[in-house]
C-alpha cells in the first residue's frame, strides 16, 4: 500500500504475464447473464483493488458460518455481480494472496486472505485477475503459489504473478465473443520485499521495454484486444501523477494510431477514483479505486471514506473496419461503486443502492464525489458517461 511509481524504465526488466492456457469458448460463455450479440462487439468490466482488511475477513466468516460453511466472499460481491456477470469478459484485481484454507489469515500491514476470495471473484463473474501488486510478496513465493492454485481451482485466470518461468512467459489471453483478449499485469515495487532470488518470474515489475515486448509478444499469440493492468500512482492522490500520465503516453503512442500495441490500460493502487482519460485513441483508467476493502484510513488514523469509493469501468469494443487497424471502443461507460461498511459490509452498485433507498444521502455524496473524479481530465468530451 506504500510508495509510488518511481523512475520508469529502470526496473528489472522480467518474463511476461503468467496465465493457464485458455478455456474453450463454449465454457467461457456458459451461464453469462448478457445475451449474445450478433453485431461483432463485446463488452469488457474492470474493476478496482480487492483488498480484505480485517473486518472484510470477519465478514466473510459471518456470512460462511450462516451457511456452515468457511468465510464466504460471495454475498459481499452480490450487489455487483449482475453487471460483472454481463459481461463478455471481466477482470478483476486482485491486490493480496492467499493463505491456507483454514489460515491463519491477516489485515494490513501484511496481507494474507482467505483463499475462499478466488471461488466468490469467480461466481460474481470475473474471467481473470491482475496479481502484480506492492502486496504480492507479503508471504513470499508460499503466497503466490497458493493464490494461483486456488484461482486456478475456481477457474479464475491471473496475470501478473506466476509459480515458474514457463508459466510466466505464457500469455493470458480470454475469449470474449468473437474476440481474444490477452491480459498483461505490472507492479510498481513490492513494498521493498526482494524478489526471491532466482525468481525474478515471481512478479512482474513496471518497465516500459518489457511492457511493450509483452504487448507485441500477446499480438503474435492471437490477441485481438491487448489490456494492460497496472498497479501504479500515488496513495491517496485523486490527480494521476507525473509517471502514471508519462507512462500512459509512451504505452500508448507505442505501435501506430492504426493498431498500437496496447488497447486499454487499467490502473490500481492509490486507493481512490481517479480520472479516465483517452491518450494517443487509446483509454487509460488512472486508477477504479478499492472495490472491496474495510474503513480505510489516511496515514496519522485520519478516516477517509474516498477508500471506499470506486468505478467499475465498461468497454464496448467493436470489430476493426480495415484489416489491419484496431478493435474500437464504440461505448465507454463507468458504473460508481462503494464498499458500505454495514453492517454488513456490502459491496453496493450505487445506482441500485441509490433506487433503494433514496433516503441515503451518503450514498448520493459518494456517487457525485466518484462521477467528480472519473470525469475531472474531461472524458466526457470523448464519449465517456456513468451507466444508468
Amino acid at each position: 500500500m506504500l510508495g509510488t511509481l518511481g523512475v520508469l524504465g529502470t526496473v528489472l526488466a522480467l518474463a511476461g504475464s503468467a496465465g493457464c492456457a485458455p478455456p474453450d469458448r463454449a465454457d467461457r460463455t456458459a451461464g453469462r447473464a448478457g445475451e449474445a450479440r450478433t453485431d461483432g462487439t463485446f463488452t469488457l468490466v474492470a474493476s478496482g483493488d480487492v483488498l480484505p482488511h480485517d473486518e472484510v475477513i470477519r465478514q466473510a466468516r459471518q456470512d460462511g458460518a450462516r451457511a456452515g460453511d468457511g468465510p464466504d466472499f460471495r454475498p459481499m460481491f452480490a450487489g455487483v455481480k449482475p453487471p460483472v456477470s454481463a459481461a463478455d469478459v471481466a477482470i478483476c484485481h486482485m491486490e493480496t494472496v492467499y493463505g491456507p484454507e483454514k489460515g491463519p489469515f491477516s489485515g494490513y500491514p501484511r496481507f494474507v486472505s482467505p483463499p475462499q476470495i478466488a471461488r466468490a471473484l469467480r461466481e460474481t463473474g470475473y474471467d481473470s485477475c491482475s496479481t502484480a501488486s506492492n502486496h504480492t510478496l507479503d508471504a513470499g513465493g508460499a503466497g503466490v503459489s497458493r493464490t494461483l492454485s486456488a484461482m486456478d481451482a475456481a477457474g479464475l485466470r491471473h496475470a501478473g504473478s506466476a509459480r515458474s518461468a514457463a508459466e510466466a512467459a505464457r500469455v493470458t489471453l480470454l475469449p470474449a465473443g468473437p474476440a481474444t483478449v490477452a491480459q498483461l499485469a505490472y507492479t510498481y515495487a513490492t513494498n521493498d520485499i526482494p524478489v526471491p532470488e532466482g525468481r525474478p518470474w515471481t512478479v512482474n515489475l513496471i518497465d516500459t521495454g518489457r511492457i511493450l515486448t509483452d504487448a507485441r509478444a500477446a499480438r503474435k499469440a492471437g490477441a485481438d484486444v491487448v489490456v494492460v493492468s497496472l498497479h501504479w500512482g500515488t496513495e491517496w492522490q485523486q490527480e494521476p501523477d507525473a509517471g502514471q500520465l508519462a507512462l500512459a503516453r509512451a504505452l500508448t503512442a507505442a505501435g501506430g494510431a492504426a493498431r498500437p500495441h496496447i488497447d486499454l490500460i487499467l490502473g490500481t493502487h492509490n486507493h481512490v477514483p481517479q480520472a479516465y482519460e483517452k491518450v494517443n485513441g487509446t483509454w487509460v483508467v488512472y486508477g477504479m479505486g478499492d472495490q472491496l476493502a474495510g474503513r480505510m484510513f489516511h496515514p496519522g488514523d485520519e478516516p477517509d471514506i474516498r477508500g471506499n469509493q470506486s468505478s467499475l469501468a465498461r468497454f464496448t469494443f467493436a470489430p476493426p473496419t480495415t484489416a489491419g487497424t484496431r478493435w474500437r471502443v464504440v461505448k465507454a461507460e463507468f458504473l460508481p461503486q462503494f464498499t458500505d461498511q454495514g453492517p454488513p459490509l456490502r459491496v453496493l452498485d450505487l445506482n441500485r443502492a441509490l433506487d433503494a433507498r433514496p433516503g441515503r444521502t451518503d450514498l448520493g455524496a459518494a456517487r457525485a464525489a466518484i462521477r467528480a473524479a472519473v470525469l475531472s481530465r474531461g472524458a466526457d468530451g470523448d464519449g465517456l458517461v456513468m451507466a444508468p
